[in-house]
């Protein structure tokens, strides 16, 4: 995806989840420990500020303070930390930013921080009750940005062990497919791109209706336990 339709998508992400925090900040957010919507809302608008700084600054060292607690002063405080990660991210993909993982560009940027919005999106609205569908282009480059990116980084950073075989995805409404591990497959795991995303994230479970499974499931299954993610 181009570095305009990516900066489109993350405008739209942002703004939805901005909606959300018109809805109870108290609501527990299932899948992400013990935080309730305002802890969410305090992720996504830090980490807004803090890949801004490392493309304007160059470093990943900001540390912002937590967001303010009353609901109008939050929805204020999200907007700004949007508009500064929008105007950093409006750059030439190509240009050098400081990156946690390669390659060392504002194209990081432009996409990590579309495919952080659109799970968190989905995290608060489910947190509300209303969970909304997510767009399939970016569904795309988050399964891909699981094994291009977050699997290879857990390995580098000592979380995980390389996959001892390989599994197969395949998208059921996109037809699509992604490969991790070494040689010829041995499981496949099937759904709809945005159940394969959302299954890689640890939003939903491997054992749901929205899956199918082929050949050996168990080893397919070690293949998941990586971990992929943090």
């Amino acid at each position: 995806m181009d570095s305009a339709s990516l900066l489109l998508h993350l405008r739209r992400e942002l703004d939805g989840f901005r909606a959300c925090l018109d809805g109870d900040l108290a609501a527990p957010v299932e899948h992400c420990g013990d935080w309730t919507l305002y802890d969410l809302a305090d992720h996504l608008g830090s980490g807004n500020l803090w890949a801004a700084t490392a493309v304007t600054e160059g470093h990943g060292d900001l540390k912002p303070p937590a967001a303010p607690r009353e609901p109008a002063a939050l929805g204020r405080w999200f907007d700004a930390t949007s508009e500064t990660l929008l105007a950093a991210l409006d750059d030439d993909p190509s240009a050098a930013a400081w990156t946690f993982y390669p390659p060392r560009t504002v194209g990081f940027w432009q996409r990590r921080r579309c495919l952080e919005t659109i799970v968190h999106r989905w995290d608060a609205e489910h947190a509300l009750g209303l969970p909304g569908p997510l767009n399939a282009d970016l569904v795309h480059d988050g399964v891909s940005e699981v094994f291009d990116t977050m699997a290879p980084r857990q390995i580098a950073r000592g979380r995980a062990v390389p996959p001892p075989v390989a599994l197969r995805l395949e998208a059921t409404d996109t037809g699509a497919t992604w490969t991790y591990g070494p040689g010829t497959p041995v499981a496949v795991l099937a759904g709809t791109a945005e159940s394969l995303l959302l299954t890689l994230w640890g939003r939903l479970p491997r054992t749901g209706d929205a899956l199918t499974w082929e050949g050996d499931r168990h080893a397919g299954e070690r293949v998941l336990d990586g971990p992929l993610v943090p």
